[in-house]
């Protein structure tokens, strides 16, 4: 799931092969968000749109996602009805999910609803009780997680996932910027990349972030880690990134969201619908890290020849370690 269709590139010595002249920074985004590609689940779609919607548009989004086959059978007009909503909203809501207008967002919901009766569609979901037995909260969890890395790999705009390859391969310093759960994920990536030689540093201190940040320029590479796509200690230093000249990379689960407006690639990510016992810092953090573990893996491969041997000498540098020790006595 891409988040923004347009993929914007760094000017000068840090700029991506094909690149186009990146926006300004700070740039305010249309009025209306721009819709995530139609190769994305339309749950997911509705998810990650969300938080960028009117009270109205989200109301007529989240009742075609819940019932696609009632959906698909109503007129422009009984939607309005159904949702207390306007003929405008639900056509705007059509345009804001990704379909040229109501018709083919019908077409959409009827194909859907076919799928559905066909068995394709799981018979579990992540509404989990606090009185649930352990047996269907592993059953709930684990439909949920593979959801998320279904919609996530459905959606990731392999564009943009193609062009950070280039950049992480090509960069002489890489900061990674996250907080919380993400700076979990922030951690992983960096000691991915490390392992095969490449100069990375994971930054959760905020303060730590911007001071590493300034010191970036054309041809470095700075990566944004974060779900909501609006926390300010990772903006911040993804700006200053940005401002510096450096290739700047955002992962989030929001569209349009204010990371994106200084971000010159966005990687997309999908989570699972958020509940009282499972916050979206858990579901997001699924999707972060098949994100991670494909810009590790595609990395690796860009840079075989140094990052085999850097691999293997990290392997052999910690495999003493491994093995168990005997007490001290």
């Amino acid at each position: 799931m891409s988040d923004d269709p347009k993929v914007t590139f760094s000017e000068g010595a840090g700029a991506v092969a094909g690149a186009v002249p990146r926006a300004a920074p700070g740039a305010v985004p249309d009025t209306v968000p721009e819709a995530v590609p139609d190769t994305v689940p339309l749950r997911a779609r509705v998810r990650s749109l969300g938080p960028s919607m009117t009270r109205s548009v989200q109301a007529v989004a989240e009742t075609v996602a819940a019932d696609p086959a009632g959906c698909s059978r109503l007129t422009v007009s009984a939607l309005a009805a159904r949702t207390g909503t306007s003929e405008a909203t639900v056509v705007r809501t059509a345009r804001l999910l990704g379909y040229p207008g109501y018709r083919d967002l019908r077409l959409a919901l009827a194909a859907l609803a076919a799928q559905q009766d066909s068995g394709a569609a799981p018979a579990v979901t992540a509404d989990i009780a606090v009185d649930d037995p352990l047996a269907d909260v592993v059953a709930k969890l684990a439909h949920e997680e593979a959801q998320t890395l279904a919609d996530t790999a459905a959606g990731l705009d392999l564009t943009a996932l193609g062009a950070a390859v280039t950049a992480l391969a090509n960069a002489r310093r890489i900061d990674i910027y996250g907080v919380g759960a993400s700076a979990l994920v922030g951690q992983d990536l960096a000691q991915k990349l490390l392992r095969i030689g490449l100069v990375a540093h994971a930054h959760a201190d905020p303060h730590l972030a911007v001071t590493g940040a300034v010191q970036l320029r054309p041809g470095d590479a700075a990566v944004a880690i974060t779900h909501s796509g609006s926390t300010g200690d990772v903006i911040d230093p993804l700006r200053t990134a940005f401002e510096r000249g450096a290739t700047t990379i955002a992962l989030t689960g929001r569209p349009n969201a204010p990371v994106t407006h200084c971000a010159d690639l966005v990687l997309a990510t999908s989570a699972a619908r958020e509940t009282r016992l499972r916050p979206a810092a858990m579901s997001s953090r699924t999707s972060q890290l098949l994100v991670v573990d494909c810009l590790f893996v595609a990395v690796a491969q860009r840079t075989y020849e140094t990052a085999a041997p850097a691999l293997a000498a990290s392997y052999e540098a910690l495999a003493p370690r491994r093995s168990a020790r005997s007490p001290r006595p």
